[in-house]
């Protein structure tokens, strides 16, 4: 009976201390995946502050190339100044994703948004033989917070724009209300993604632009992972269908019901 006693309270201990070590390893486990996520947001972090600066470096390169045209250089510092506050935004909402914030969401006006981000990006679309379909009504509001949700929308658009520059086609942006959910499609007619990339590119640096020569490489394979996890932290989802050579088609699903 002694030894039963015995055998019984040395397998007590025993699960006690495997139990104290699961713990532990969760708790490293929790610390390891803290530091990852800090690492990957200071990525991507960098990855949207790139798309700001090549706009901001253009419109500098615009006003000293005319130093004259005064109407010029007030256009353009106005676009710098806005640009900057969307970085300085954009600096906030991603560090309050990285630290698991909640973002203070609202209801905007999406064609608003939308062509807000255009008014950044500053260049014609018909400059590079792209047609520009947008067919959103005037009145659709989305519940979201809006500098995460344009970061989403620019770098679609961006990517979309660099699919179609060698031979020109169209992009088109669509929204539809679909029960309790808006439905954001953004597609472009450019080159497409293979079958075998579909189900990688929203991880995070994996990239398809110029594999085989790291010399040309724009790309860092971090714009389509930001998206995800902006639309993850809109309890949204965002997919792809492709066809190469022919089009590509991003569509985001956000929830209208904010009760």
């Amino acid at each position: 009976m002694e030894s039963i006693l015995q055998r019984r309270k040395s397998l007590q201990k025993d699960l006690s201390d495997r139990k104290s070590q699961i713990i532990k390893l969760r708790a490293q486990s929790a610390q390891a995946q803290a530091l990852a996520n800090l690492g990957l947001i200071s990525s991507m972090i960098a990855h949207e502050m790139n798309n700001i600066l090549t706009h901001l470096g253009t419109y500098a390169e615009l006003a000293i190339n005319n130093p004259d045209d005064t109407q010029l250089a007030r256009k353009v510092m106005k676009k710098t100044a806005a640009n900057s506050a969307r970085a300085s935004n954009i600096l906030k909402s991603m560090l309050a994703m990285a630290n698991g914030e909640k973002q203070e969401k609202k209801y905007y006006n999406l064609k608003d948004l939308i062509d807000e981000i255009f008014t950044c990006i500053a260049r014609d679309p018909g400059k590079d033989k792209i047609n520009l379909n947008i067919n959103i009504p005037e009145n659709m509001t989305v519940y979201c917070e809006g500098i995460c949700l344009q970061q989403v929308l620019m770098n679609l658009i961006l990517n979309g724009r660099e699919a179609m520059l060698k031979r020109g086609g169209t992009l088109s942006i669509r929204a539809q209300k679909l029960d309790r959910h808006v439905q954001i499609e953004v597609s472009d007619t450019g080159c497409g993604i293979e079958k075998e990339n579909l189900s990688k590119i929203f991880e995070p640096f994996y990239t398809t632009k110029d594999e085989k020569d790291i010399t040309k490489r724009n790309g860092a394979g971090l714009g389509l992972a930001f998206c995800k996890k902006v639309i993850d932290a809109h309890n949204g989802t965002i997919s792809v269908e492709s066809k190469p050579a022919r089009e590509t088609n991003f569509r985001i699903k956000l929830p209208d019901d904010v009760r």
